[in-house]
């Protein structure tokens, strides 16, 4: 009796104490979390979520846009490379752009690849050059001309002596180099000749050529995705034997470009270029669409296509406090008297033409990239160069102002913003060297374009969170910035590994001949084990980046111990 009477009194007590706790959730107090997000789930409008498009063509683009802003969100420079570099382990098949190879009618899809409305000038571009800090005496365009006068002689002199100097080392060779070696090392000490005095001219004048960094035949490589190509064949045919994909059969796809050049000489600078187009110029929609469109392969033309990772390398690694700005770049046009006719001046000039808007757009992305950006994160300000295409005796002057790096995907129809590139037609420098090696008819109007484009001060000077809007931050711009030595040690090899474009340690598998026969046009080795990639469905081109065997740990340098088997491997710090 004693223990039922105790038992119905613990179950009135357990009844009290439920009653009081519903009512506590039934009436929530008015300082309570809960009261405040329930009152908050209600508003005066409501409020939908998003509805995303689900077709199978809105999924991919979602897709796309989602690693483009993985790519933004990567917080250093060589990280944001490395990135873009994850998806292939072999590399992407490219288009092969370099300086050496300028097709015939090559200039429409230099345009169309690089979204640049070209303006070509008759005369060298009248713009008085700036006045010297501090100003002398007299008006700048007095000041400039005397400049001119003063170096005449001494442009006459290096050139007459570059030549003499070549010929003479023309008689130490038992077998005279081809014509186009001969201009490409000709042209090499006329060039360094004339940048000697012209620095020895001005730069006690000019203070910004105090800073300038001069580099000899360096790497200009970049990298970047076009968009509004049409399909291959193999691509058409393999949509159309799906029966879900036919209607996206005849879809423009990307293509992934990567150029390569060594110009003679490239100078850089710590502040950019003044600006020769306004933003409201830069951004207009009309001119976009008045843009020479190419549809067809570039191998239409005649350019290669490889597999290579994507290379960006503007002559320099990233750095703080190195000039990270092109100032102006000298570039070969050696190889183009190797044109089927060399004499068809129209052809000629579109060449030139094509090579200075290729080597500049590339120059620029390059830096770009260093500073953040890359082809799928558009630039927030706009930035310039200046690029002369020469033999030595003939001169072609361009100006280059990159606005917009997005050209792929939807972008090649809807981007507003467009590029500019204006240039000139080859001017002679002289008429020629006579067998005295004496120079005639010296053209002071090609020094003086050559004067103006060294009197070019930079004066655009940016903060560092404007320079590079995403990165990491003040204290993280580059791999340079981590404190843990073995990830600032894996991450800067595995960056400069990709930019040496050093061959994979296994070659890519292949298929060899009696396989394409017996295994997969004839099913006649039913019976024979499947182990080869083909007969389990991998392809090797899918493989990325970080699928690989890590580096072993030897024991007697393995933290934690001999014994321990978590440390085996070392870690791999891929973004």
């Amino acid at each position: 009796m004693l223990a039922l009477r105790h038992g119905e009194q613990l179950r009135a007590r357990l009844i009290i104490v439920c009653r009081r706790h519903l009512a506590t959730l039934q009436q929530p107090s008015l300082t309570s979390p809960f009261s405040e997000t329930a009152h908050s789930e209600y508003t005066d409008t409501p409020e939908y979520p998003p509805i995303r498009d689900l077709n199978f063509k809105s999924r991919k683009r979602q897709e796309a846009t989602d690693w483009h802003e993985e790519i933004r969100k990567v917080p250093t420079i060589e990280e944001k490379i490395i990135k873009l570099n994850m998806p292939r382990y072999y590399g992407y098949k490219v288009v092969d752009l370099t300086d050496t190879k300028i097709p015939y009618n090559a200039l429409p899809l230099t345009q169309h690849y690089t979204r640049t409305a070209f303006e070509e000038l008759s005369a060298p571009t009248p713009v008085p050059a700036p006045a010297p800090v501090p100003p002398a005496e007299g008006g700048a365009d007095d000041k400039f001309e005397a400049f001119v006068k003063t170096a005449r002689a001494d442009v006459i002199d290096a050139v007459e002596l570059a030549h003499d100097d070549y010929r003479n080392k023309l008689t130490l060779l038992d077998t005279p180099p081809d014509a186009v070696t001969r201009e490409l090392q000709l042209t090499q000490i006329i060039l360094e000749q004339l940048n000697r005095v012209l620095l020895q001219t001005l730069i006690a004048d000019y203070a910004h050529l105090h800073e300038i960094e001069v580099d000899y035949n360096p790497r200009h490589e970049a990298f970047w995705v076009v968009g509004g190509v049409d399909p291959p064949k193999n691509v058409v045919k393999s949509k159309q034997g799906r029966e879900w994909q036919k209607e996206y059969a005849n879809d423009t796809v990307d293509r992934m470009v990567q150029y390569t050049g060594a110009p003679y000489m490239a100078l850089r600078h710590h502040q950019q270029l003044p600006t020769w187009k306004t933003a409201e110029e830069s951004e207009n929609a009309a001119l976009a669409q008045q843009l020479p469109r190419f549809n067809n392969d570039a191998r239409t033309l005649g350019y290669p296509t490889k597999y290579q990772h994507a290379v960006i390398t503007p002559g320099y690694w990233p750095s703080a406090h190195a000039p990270n700005f092109g100032f102006l770049s000298f570039q070969s046009r050696a190889r183009l008297q190797l044109r089927p006719n060399p004499n068809d001046l129209q052809d000629l000039q579109e060449a030139l033409h094509a090579l200075a808007i290729q080597s500049s757009y590339a120059w620029l992305l390059a830096q770009a990239y260093y500073n953040g950006f890359n082809t799928y994160n558009e630039l927030t300000y706009p930035m310039n160069t200046q690029t002369v295409i020469t033999n030595g005796r003939e001169w072609s002057f361009y100006e280059y102002q990159l606005n917009t790096v997005l050209v792929h995907g939807k972008h090649v129809d809807e981007n507003p913003r467009v590029n500019f590139c204006r240039g000139t037609a080859p001017l002679p420098l002289y008429g020629e060297i006579t067998s005295a090696g004496r120079c005639v008819d010296f053209n002071d109007d090609t020094l003086r374009q050559l004067f103006r484009f060294y009197t070019n001060a930079p004066d655009v000077q940016r903060s560092a969170d404007e320079l590079q809007p995403y990165v990491g931050g003040p204290t993280l711009r580059r791999v340079a910035d981590y404190d843990d030595p073995e990830k600032r040690e894996f991450l800067e090899k595995t960056f400069k590994y990709l930019a040496s474009k050093r061959p994979r340690h296994l070659e890519l598998p292949e298929i060899y001949m009696w396989e394409k026969l017996y295994k997969i046009d004839n099913k006649t080795r039913a019976m024979e084990a499947k182990r080869r990639f083909f007969e389990l469905d991998i392809n090797p081109w899918r493989r990325t980046l970080d699928q690989h065997d890590k580096e072993y740990v030897s024991r007697q340098v393995r933290p934690g111990g001999k014994k321990n088997r978590e440390g085996r491997f070392k870690k791999t710090y891929y973004p």
